[in-house]
């Protein structure tokens, strides 16, 4: 009965702890020890009288030693058996060999070059964060300014251009509506004088026709005189030829009454015929001249309109960049804790430069690493229990995820290479798992129990 309360038992490597063994071992070996201190008081032999018809009262005795012996065997296997039992279901359940609470990190990095400055925090625990929360404040003194110092010198400059330029365009419209005014009265005047000429040119025809008729009636009475000698010929050949200038006097006066309509219609559309070849006179061609300088100075005020709107926009736009470049703030992602500070107040940070890591509480999974054996039996979504090693009350989840020797790290505040008893690592995921604020209990210990029979029945 020694030899098989010595005996050991079988060992899993899969899911018996070295505590437990250890522990039941030990308590096996005391029961041995005192099962043998009294193992020789019990064993000593009873003398017995020589007279066989004599009495025994040594044999109650005997038989309470047994019973007593008995008794103690009995006690013992049940504390062997107690004892035991944890190792045993251990052994019995599908387990994994190591167990961690854990959650990802996030790595906030400086979006400008500049000296970190921390921020106060709202909660009594520093290193507790909600999302949104500032955590440091980055300021550069430095700041690159130079495109905002070009805009507002750009704007200063057609601020002071504007003015002058709208006194311009309104002296330039006063000179055009002067000039406007003198082309005017100098086309009535014209029309006038056109007009006026016509009329004269009318007389002159009519005192030419008058004397073409004059001149026609002495031809005639002077060509009824020749024949009775009473008129010479020299006489009738000058009356001839009166007749003819006044004719001659009378087509030529016609021609300028069409020429001077002509001109006079062309002075009433805008046009001015024999000055000289030029049909315009100064003040129009001033005028004109005047209006084309009054719709270039108006189109530079437009443009100089716009170009102050626009830099107006870039001004606001580029003073904001150079905020954003010259100070940011560092804000939390997500709901979590402070897993490493990587800087400290009144460094001189780079663009892109580590500050600090964030442990995502919201998304707390648990890693473990598992034998060979138990890995391959094991499938994705498969319920699992994470039973913490302080003897809280056990959590329930599912395997989110497998990965085998060659498995990538991953971005995890407890790297699974830490769990270094077996290359095989799993993931399960914990929904009831609390781990925001202060109770991000990521980094507690434990070991996995998983239920293969449930998952797959």
């Amino acid at each position: 009965m020694n030899q098989e309360q010595q005996k050991p038992v079988p060992e899993d490597h899969t899911s018996v702890s070295k505590d437990e063994e250890s522990g039941a071992r030990g308590l096996q070996r005391d029961l041995q020890d005192r099962q043998d201190r009294l193992q020789p008081a019990d064993d000593e032999p009873v003398s017995e009288p020589v007279n066989d018809s004599a009495p025994h009262p040594e044999a109650p005795a005997g038989s309470g030693r047994w019973v007593r012996r008995l008794l103690k065997v009995g006690i013992g296997l049940a504390l062997v058996a107690i004892f035991g039992w944890l190792p045993l279901k251990a052994v019995l359940q599908t387990s994994s060999v190591e167990a961690v609470v854990n959650a990802r990190i996030v790595t906030l990095r400086s979006p400008i070059d500049g000296t970190v400055s921390a921020k106060p925090q709202s909660s009594t625990q520093l290193s507790v964060v909600h999302e949104g929360d500032t955590i440091l404040h980055v300021v550069n003194a430095r700041g690159d300014r130079v495109r905002l110092d070009d805009l507002r010198r750009q704007m200063s400059r057609m601020e002071n251009e504007r003015p002058s330029l709208a006194a311009k365009l309104a002296a330039a419209e006063t000179s055009q509506q002067d000039l406007a005014r003198q082309a005017a009265q100098f086309r009535d005047g014209r029309i006038l004088q056109l007009e006026a000429r016509i009329a004269e040119i009318q007389t002159a025809i009519e005192a030419a026709a008058a004397r073409r008729e004059e001149a026609t009636a002495a031809v005639e009475r002077a060509s009824s005189l020749v024949k009775s000698g009473s008129v010479s010929t020299v006489e009738m050949a000058r009356l001839t030829r009166e007749q003819a200038i006044a004719h001659q006097t009378e087509i030529g006066a016609q021609r300028r009454l069409d020429a001077a309509k002509v001109e006079l219609t062309a002075a009433r559309n805008g046009t001015y015929l024999g000055d000289s070849y030029n049909d315009r006179p100064s003040s129009v061609q001033r005028e004109e001249e005047m209006r084309q300088r009054v719709s270039d100075l108006r189109a530079d005020l437009v443009h100089s309109d716009a170009e102050i709107d626009w830099l107006t926009h870039e001004i606001a736009s580029e003073q904001l960049h150079y905020i954003n470049r010259a100070e940011a703030d560092i804000k939390a992602p997500v709901a979590g804790r402070i897993w490493e500070m990587m800087t400290s107040p009144g460094e001189d940070v780079r663009a892109g430069q580590p500050l600090l890591k964030l442990l995502d509480c919201t998304g707390a999974v648990v890693t473990a690493n598992v034998t060979e054996g138990v890995y391959n039996r094991l499938r994705l979504g498969e319920r699992a229990s994470f039973e913490p090693n302080d003897g809280s009350a056990s959590i329930k989840g599912e395997i989110a995820n497998l990965t085998g020797a060659s498995g990538a790290p991953a971005n995890l505040a407890i790297n699974p290479d830490a769990l270094n008893k077996e290359p095989y690592r799993v993931t399960v995921s914990m929904p009831e798992l609390d781990t925001t604020g202060k109770d991000c209990v990521v980094g507690r210990t434990g070991r996995v129990v998983f239920n293969t029979d449930a998952a797959r029945s």
